[in-house]
């Protein structure tokens, strides 16, 4: 399989610090909005990247749930591997790929868990079967096979019927407080144009051009 020649150019107005918002969360917003109104497929599903104890990197894909100026916040189960993972090293990177409008935004910074309140709240305005399947599921574990889990939603489905579903003590929320936000915009000839956001000691932010 030869994919070496597929390419395409980035056709785009480009990006000038002059079109830039000082605040990079309102910037961040102004951006989510524009993917959201253009029709992009899930524009809050974003790259989530971690690293274990041993220094490896772990990637995968999770939808952003709420955004403010405290941070970036996601929902997992703490014993998958991405929350050992942030037990061990609680720190993360994040990548919008809003590639339909030639434009990601990368995101870092030290990551914490969110208020066991907040988790909760969050977890009872899920779907019922998504509140089920997180009782159903020891993410990252091995399954014989799948029949296991459809029995086990039988189990837990039973277990609960007509009564709230409480939030599993292991399942909960994080939050990402960002130390660097970059926004990038495709252009031609691979000529992008990438500005950083980083935090400074106040909370204030710098703003720079990279090179593409």
């Amino acid at each position: 399989m030869d994919i070496s020649q597929m390419r395409r150019e980035f056709e785009s107005d480009g990006l000038n610090r002059s079109d830039l918002l000082d605040d990079p969360i309102k910037q961040f917003e102004q951006w989510f909005e524009q993917a959201r109104s253009a029709g992009v497929l899930e524009p809050n599903a974003m790259s989530v990247a971690t690293a274990d104890e041993q220094g490896f990197p772990r990637v995968r894909t999770l939808l952003l749930k709420s955004v403010d100026q405290d941070g970036f916040v996601f929902y997992t189960n703490y014993h998958s591997r991405k929350g050992h993972d942030l037990a061990v090293n609680a720190r993360a990177c994040l990548l919008f790929p809003w590639l339909s409008l030639n434009r990601q935004v990368l995101v870092q910074g030290d990551v914490s868990q969110i208020s066991e309140a907040e988790s909760t709240e969050y977890f009872h305005s899920r779907p019922r079967g998504s509140q089920i399947g997180a009782w159903v599921s020891s993410q990252s574990q091995p399954a014989a096979d799948r029949d296991m889990l459809e029995q086990k939603v039988r189990e837990i489905t039973e277990r609960f019927e007509g009564q709230e579903v409480p939030k599993p003590d292991y399942w909960g929320g994080y939050r990402l407080k960002p130390s660097r936000i970059e926004f990038w915009q495709g252009r031609p000839s691979r000529l992008h144009d990438r500005f950083e956001y980083q935090r400074q000691d106040g909370d204030a932010w710098i703003i720079q051009r990279l090179q593409p």
